[in-house]
């Protein structure tokens, strides 16, 4: 700790916030960073964490959920910096790959598609500083490096005020993201000690985000990074914690506790922010599972039932894993050549199942009730009616 602190004056007397803040200290912290209070919320995070590991093996298969969560992650995401989006613009476009498509859909399917990249490179390597460029790179489109010019300079969104103007230099930007990736991995300690991974994803968020260290697409970066970092610790097996929610409902608490860090070196309220964001977005994924499974089981009743002649379990997991489906779908998937997948999709939409919707010359198949599940607050859904008189098929 001392040869990284050594290079550092008191951070008291370095920080003015009109000034770009090249003094911002090396990790680990001098403040305390693993205090009573915040060891308990380290150990219900964890908990929960290991419930939503769990809850991820009752789905049959981990397509329905890597390509819904992080969908729902990438239109958070992107709305804690006011691009907002909808479920369905989302889904619908995933699905459809169109053209012309609106700037703002483009970077949140982009958002998701870095953060998938992300979780198939960490089985090559380790995070790094050339991971967060590669995820800046795919969110924005285009390529891009460590800044050389002055980052965002924030302000007051009433007075105008600035309240922090990030370190500036590429060489000292490189310097600090160098020291967090020492830190990321365990090799900055206090002392012997080893931080708890939790801890070291809190602080290392804060970090990142005060290194700010593109001239965009920081704070969406620094939150797939947070997910990443988990997946690599192994506290998640599948890229599913949606950790931009609690922060989207939760925004003005997350600037200011931020802001206090660098201000005031308010780690503890900071790190106990991002322990609770764990525990009860853990908590509300693994419930959100939980509906999800009960869904499927009652599809596919009543689809056994109300159409035996087209029922497999593998068309019942292609609606959830699409919940925008379309009969290329079914067919990639070897369910159905081309005439009987039509008939399948229009079959379950015949039951009420899924609705047909057509985009210039494709037609394409939307689930109500998976959809609903993904956007409401609340795990309930109505079940699907078995004993009304069947449908023909």
């Amino acid at each position: 700790m001392d040869k990284n602190h050594s290079l550092e004056s008191d951070p008291k007397m370095t920080f003015i916030p009109s000034k770009p803040y090249n003094k911002l200290p090396l990790l680990p912290p001098k403040a305390e960073i693993e205090t009573t209070a915040i060891l308990k919320k380290c150990i219900k995070s964890h908990t929960a964490l290991a419930t939503l590991k769990m809850a991820g093996q009752l789905l049959p298969n981990e397509d329905v959920l890597i390509n819904a969560i992080p969908l729902l992650e990438a239109k958070d995401s992107s709305e804690i910096e006011n691009i907002v989006t909808t479920t369905d613009d989302l889904f619908r476009q995933s699905t459809l790959h169109e053209k012309n498509v609106p700037h703002h859909i483009k970077e949140a399917i982009r958002y998701r598609t870095a953060l998938y990249e992300g979780y198939q490179a960490l089985a090559e390597h380790p995070l790094s500083t050339s991971t967060a460029i590669k995820i800046c790179q795919t969110i924005k489109g285009v390529e891009i490096d460590i800044r050389k010019t002055p980052g965002t300079t924030l302000m007051n969104d009433q007075t105008g005020e600035v309240i922090y103007v990030p370190p500036i230099g590429q060489e000292l930007i490189r310097d600090k993201l160098a020291n967090l990736e020492l830190f990321m991995h365990g090799e900055e300690k206090i002392g012997a000690h080893e931080i708890d991974p939790l801890v070291r994803m809190s602080v290392m968020h804060y970090q990142f985000e005060a290194i700010h260290p593109f001239a965009d697409g920081n704070g969406r970066t620094g939150r797939i990074m947070n997910i990443l970092f988990l997946l690599q610790e192994e506290l998640l097996e599948l890229p599913i914690l949606y950790l931009s929610r609690y922060i989207l409902n939760n925004k003005a608490d997350y600037y200011k506790l931020l802001l206090e860090v660098t201000e005031k070196k308010a780690w503890e309220p900071w790190i106990k922010f991002m322990l609770d964001a764990v525990a009860e977005t853990a908590d509300w994924t693994t419930e959100r599972i939980k509906t999800i499974r009960r869904l499927m089981n009652d599809t596919e009743e009543y689809v056994k039932i109300s159409a035996p002649s087209i029922y497999s379990p593998d068309l019942i997991d292609l609606i959830f894993a699409q919940p925008y489906c379309r009969i290329r779908n079914v067919i990639d998937t070897g369910i159905a050549k081309r005439q009987a997948a039509s008939t399948y999709l229009k079959q379950l939409v015949k039951l009420g199942i899924l609705t047909e919707e057509k985009h210039g010359r494709e037609k394409i198949f939307r689930h109500p009730k998976f959809i609903e599940i993904l956007k409401d607050e609340n795990n309930t859904f109505v079940p699907y009616n078995i004993t009304q008189p069947l449908k023909s098929e």
